[in-house]
């Protein structure tokens, strides 16, 4: 398949100093017609001129989609409901775009007749992982080009040249070398003086999060309502998704909360190091927790937090449409529906934490578990305990006979004078010693 010619190619364009050489070396080493694919996650200003970029370097075509409200409503917020977090720390937002972003460009790619798609992706990283998994479970039939793992281009440095040199114009410089990935959930960085893990990561790279001299001193309060695990309203507020998070992102963004600096495991075997921005993401987390731990039984609760580290490890790898993801998603939807109810969330330097939280599912009842002795019979507890503690019982009991046994097995010899022919036995660590001559 790697032989057969290639008529057209849909490229995932993001605009950034990698998709911005491909276009060209797809024209040059292929020869084929490039069509530059965009999905608006919520990249912002990265966006501005886009398509004039595109044309200008040789795009025959553009294609730029707002996504921004299926990304929070079908992607972000069921992989919250879930709890998933990578490495018990990451949020995922890189990872979670990647099957909407790969969906798209492939639905593009079979409307427009294109024989392969195309990705920016390093050969070191998870991405180009993701993108193809996506394209594997959805159009296996399309021939991929990846690139970082066919040209001769090995650094940053080098596409910066390569770009130079074709007369492209790019925003990255030699001076600003991070590899950014920015959308409603997150801002990620990644290279350049990060790629030392003793370097702490400089205050001047984060943009959504304000440093320690910029925040107020004083906490303040957000309140996130909940409907079966979806968030709905902030502050009494109901809003769309992406308002919701957007909002979220202003509120504590501006406390610095959802900063964390990570040295993660990469999908392809080495680690990584990572900084990432997520405000809105961990506010949300720490609020449906929080409701969860109200409204769900012990054991469905306990089930959801077992599954969450696989949820996420299948999101991280690249696997969203995978029956396995599908299948945790049903349980995960199925056991929040009860989930309902209000959280409040104090934000302050850089931390959120739940503080107070309302339900009309809730299991917490005041009669049960209030001190005074009223709404129970607590003499049902000792019929409790003794058939919960019995298996300890029953393993004292066995434990009292194998140490006795223990005991008299292992008693010291010199405590004990058998008699020979009326007489003492030699101690047997002292033997007898016989010198010749």
């Amino acid at each position: 398949m790697k032989n057969t010619p290639v008529r057209k190619a849909v490229l995932a364009y993001s605009g950034g100093l990698d998709t911005s050489i491909i276009v060209p070396w797809l024209k040059e080493h292929y020869g084929c017609e490039v069509v530059c694919y965009c999905s608006d996650v919520g990249q912002g200003t990265e966006l501005d001129g886009l398509e004039a970029r595109a044309r200008a370097i040789g795009a025959s075509e553009v294609v730029v989609e707002d996504l921004r409200l299926p990304f929070v409503r079908d992607f972000v917020f069921p992989m919250l409901r879930a709890g998933a977090l990578y490495e018990g720390r990451y949020l995922l937002g890189t990872a979670i775009a990647r099957p909407l972003i790969a969906s798209r460009q492939v639905w593009l790619a079979q409307r427009v007749h294109a024989d392969a798609l195309a990705h920016g992706c390093t050969g070191k990283g998870n991405d180009q992982v993701r993108f193809e998994l996506a394209f594997m479970a959805l159009a296996p039939e399309l021939r991929v080009i990846a690139p970082w793992r066919e040209w001769d281009i090995v650094s940053r440095e080098d596409a910066l040249a390569y770009a130079d040199s074709h007369g492209i114009p790019v925003l990255q410089t030699k001076a600003d070398l991070y590899s950014r990935d920015a959308n409603l959930l997150h801002l990620s960085h990644e290279g350049g003086p990060l790629e030392d893990p003793a370097a702490p990561a400089p205050e001047t790279m984060y943009r959504l999060t304000a440093g320690l001299d910029q925040r107020p001193q004083r906490p303040e309060t957000v309140t996130i309502a909940f409907e079966s695990g979806r968030p709905t309203r902030v502050n009494g507020t109901a809003l769309d998704p992406v308002a919701l998070l957007t909002e979220l992102n202003t509120l504590a963004g501006r406390h610095g909360v959802g900063r964390i600096d990570i040295v993660e495991s990469r999908r392809v075997g080495m680690k990584s190091r990572g900084v990432y921005e997520t405000p809105g993401g961990t506010v949300l987390h720490e609020a449906l927790d929080d409701l969860s731990r109200t409204t769900l039984t012990h054991d469905v609760l306990r089930t959801r937090a077992e599954l969450a580290p696989r949820y996420a490890d299948l999101v991280y790898d690249g696997l969203w449409f995978s029956p396995l993801r599908r299948a945790l998603q049903a349980f995960v939807d199925t056991a929040l529906q009860t989930v309902t109810g209000e959280v409040t969330v104090e934000l302050f330097q850089g931390q959120a934490r739940a503080i107070a939280r309302t339900s009309p599912q809730s299991l917490y009842q005041p009669q049960l578990a209030s001190f005074d002795m009223t709404g129970y019979d607590a003499r049902h507890a000792e019929g409790f305990i003794r058939l919960f503690g019995l298996p300890l019982a029953a393993a004292a009991s066995r434990g009292r006979a194998t140490s006795d046994a223990i005991a008299a097995a292992d008693a010291p010899l010199t405590n004990v004078e058998p008699v020979t022919n009326g007489g003492p036995v030699p101690a047997i660590d002292a033997p007898e010693v016989h010198h010749a001559g």
